[in-house]
């Protein structure tokens, strides 16, 4: 078997249905995250690739990321479509760093030339803005910044981290090529902006598609978003032996829209376990249905 592709929009990019979170990579300097050495994430992140997954994303602002990424990747960089976010900054404060966002054109600049310096690459594949405000984005005119770094030609396509209540304006301006939208069965919020995003031509890359993971399993947490599994007897429509994290991968790959999801980890094993999942594909037609119907019943469902 091997990894569903999709198109992800207008870009024309194939790619593998399920992607890597390189944030995962990032380090403990980072909110929090988890020692990772530079053979761990040797190991990680060629495994990624092996797998035969072929999109990777990370961002300005995820630590060593980038940096283990150009140092471990760069000798295989035609195998894989690479994006990364940009607005970022990051301040050290003594036993970790900060990391505010600067929006301006300057800044912007600054993210990508410190990206493909670290990525040992001369190109992204994406570029996209690291969840900024409307009233960010008009203000200082960031559409046209990043047309601008893509008309220089270290950008291929350009698009948007993005959440409600900007989403929706995002899609209706039409400028972007590609969403960074989260979404899993216990987040659907913006489960039909997602369909609004694609039918007007972007990719749509889904972020938190497992939901961060069942608490008590690995580094699972967010207890309270994971009671609505249970309130909605989800495991009863788990098929015999599967877990619920890969009940949530499944559902996420269902959603007709869902091009890609970025799922991170540190540990192979792991990876392993995301990619059996996403090789079995969907969910079938009648448990998708039914397990929506009951996410809104306790309550989870689309925005209006």
């Amino acid at each position: 078997m091997s990894l569903p592709k999709r198109t992800l929009g207008r870009t024309g990019l194939q790619v593998t249905q399920l992607g890597y979170g390189a944030m995962e990579v990032r380090g403990e300097r980072i909110w929090g995250g988890r020692r990772c050495d530079d053979a761990q994430a040797k190991t990680i992140l060629n495994a990624v690739l092996d797998s035969g997954i072929n999109f990777v994303d990370t961002a300005n602002d995820y630590g060593k990321s980038e940096l283990y990424i150009g140092r471990h990747l760069a000798h295989r960089r035609s195998e894989f479509h690479l994006a990364t976010k940009c607005g970022c900054h990051m301040v050290y404060a003594g036993d970790h760093d900060e990391t505010p966002h600067f929006w301006t054109r300057e800044n912007l600049f600054r993210n990508v030339a410190d990206s493909l310096l670290k990525m040992q690459t001369d190109s992204l594949e994406v570029l996209q803005l690291h969840n900024p405000s409307v009233e960010e984005c008009e203000k200082n005119g960031l559409v046209d910044v990043l047309k601008e770094l893509r008309g220089q030609g270290g950008v291929r396509f350009i698009g948007c981290s993005a959440t409600s209540p900007h989403l929706a304006t995002y899609i209706q301006w039409g400028c972007f090529d590609v969403f960074q939208i989260p979404y899993s069965a216990l987040e659907r919020r913006h489960e039909d902006l997602i369909t609004r995003a694609a039918e007007a031509g972007a990719g749509i890359i889904i972020r938190g598609g497992v939901a961060k993971g069942e608490p008590g399993v690995a580094q699972g947490r967010a207890a309270d978003r994971w009671d609505r599994f249970e309130k909605a007897k989800l495991d009863e429509l788990r098929e015999s032996g599967e877990s619920r994290t890969a009940f949530l991968l499944r559902f996420t790959l269902s959603h007709p829209h869902c091009h890609t999801t970025i799922v991170g980890t540190l540990l192979p094993e792991h990876l392993k376990e995301n990619v059996a999942v996403a090789e079995r594909g969907a969910l079938p037609g009648d448990v998708y249905e039914e397990a929506k119907k009951r996410l809104a019943a306790v309550g989870e469902g689309p925005e209006g």
